[in-house]
């Protein structure tokens, strides 16, 4: 549905200068987008093309008379009490991984919303400066212990090596992954919700920016969460899921990520858990585009960017070095039992002089034990060799 309200079709014109935030909130191109957000909310594609084409506040001064109610100076006072501001696009602050999403077509033909037409932003951090080293973390609210464990290790693992954390402070695996962080909110910032998180979205605002997209003072209806995942998955350079089971929300976020073309990683849980379920799905219905993970370095080895992450490094075992015959010798001997010079000869069709001129070494380096009716491998020993004797 059109916004202008007009049958004929106004030439596009180019939309006007966007101030950086903290410049000139009352330009008619910022004003225009807080009242087309107001009205209209981010599931109207259809008005942010319009805008695309035509500019903000041609779109709004054709679509104001319907929306007699709509103030953008009430919006911004609103922001302005809780020390929120307006970033729209073009600002400095403008999280630019955002217009991906303006470049994507509707699924199935249809219209999902794309980038949001502005953005509020409660906290001191710049949203775009965060963006850029960015990962959003994501899963059910009913995690398990081993869910909320894992995303609070990787979330501060991750932060550790300077990465933000992007989640949407929910209960579960959102709020255990939260620290260096931006939190995507589905209702305005000054709402905090859920209700019992208030204290950690108002540290989160301390250190970092809770973000929204949504006008102040608007409470989070049911479907504005799953339109909320859309700016969590563009946020992220890569969408890590650590718990979610077949309909969690959790998988809504994935989805755009698919959709964005960003790196999808799941953490895989226990077989038994329907926690876990929508993981282990992904991994097996996605594998082309899932990559399993368990821990931080796994997933900087995935985002990194090329030659800022070190490889794991080869760990040498007690068998390197080692000639093949010498490691067909140990692997011929049995794990926990003793073998006899006689019967180990056999099994690798040597002389028993010869074997016992190579056991004599082995003895040495503590990978062989001889002991009453013969010899054992010891803990160090049993490290399986890779090589055989053809």
């Amino acid at each position: 549905m059109s916004a202008r309200g007009e049958s004929a079709e106004p030439e596009p014109v180019r939309p006007g200068p966007i101030e950086a935030a903290g410049g000139d909130a009352s330009s008619p191109e910022r004003l225009a987008r807080v009242a087309l957000s107001r009205a209209y909310g981010p599931e109207r594609r259809a008005v942010a093309l319009e805008v695309g084409r035509f500019g903000a506040a041609a779109v709004w001064e054709r679509a104001r008379a319907a929306h007699p109610g709509v103030d953008p100076h009430r919006d911004l006072e609103a922001a302005a009490r809780v020390g929120a501001r307006l970033v729209c696009p073009g600002d400095p602050q403008w999280p630019t991984s955002l217009d991906a999403l303006d470049r994507l077509p509707g699924e199935r033909g249809g219209a999902l919303p794309g980038a949001p037409l502005c953005l509020w932003v409660h906290g001191p951090a710049d949203p775009q400066a965060l963006a850029a080293r960015s990962v959003a973390v994501v899963g059910c609210r009913a995690a398990t212990g081993y869910g909320l464990h894992l995303a609070g290790e990787i979330a501060f693992d991750l932060a550790e090596r300077g990465w933000t954390i992007v989640s949407g402070a929910a209960f579960g695996i959102d709020a255990a992954a939260h620290g260096r962080t931006i939190a995507v909110l589905a209702g305005g910032v000054d709402v905090p919700y859920p209700g019992a998180h208030a204290g950690l979205l108002a540290e989160i605002a301390d250190v970092g920016a809770v973000i929204s997209e949504i006008a102040p003072g608007t409470p989070p209806f049911r479907r504005r969460f799953l339109t909320r995942n859309r700016v969590i998955a563009a946020l992220g350079r890569a969408t890590v899921i650590v718990e979610a089971g077949l309909r969690s929300g959790a998988l809504n976020t994935v989805a755009h990520a698919r959709r964005l073309g960003r790196q999808v990683l799941a953490v895989p849980g226990p077989v038994t858990s329907s926690t876990s379920a929508g993981c282990h799905r992904l991994l097996r219905d996605f594998r082309e585009q899932t990559t399993l993970v368990t821990s931080a370095d796994d997933i900087c080895e995935e985002i990194a960017d090329i030659g800022s992450f070190a490889g794991r490094e080869n760990v040498r075992d007690a068998r390197d070095g080692l000639s093949a015959i010498v490691r067909e010798l140990l692997d011929a001997m049995p794990a926990r039992a003793t073998i006899g010079l006689s019967a180990l000869a056999g099994a690798v069709r040597l002389r028993p002089q010869d074997v016992l001129a190579m056991l004599g070494p082995l003895v040495v380096e503590g990978l062989v034990d001889a002991v009453p009716g013969g010899y054992r491998l010891t803990e160090l020993g049993r490290a399986p060799s890779t090589t055989r004797r053809q």
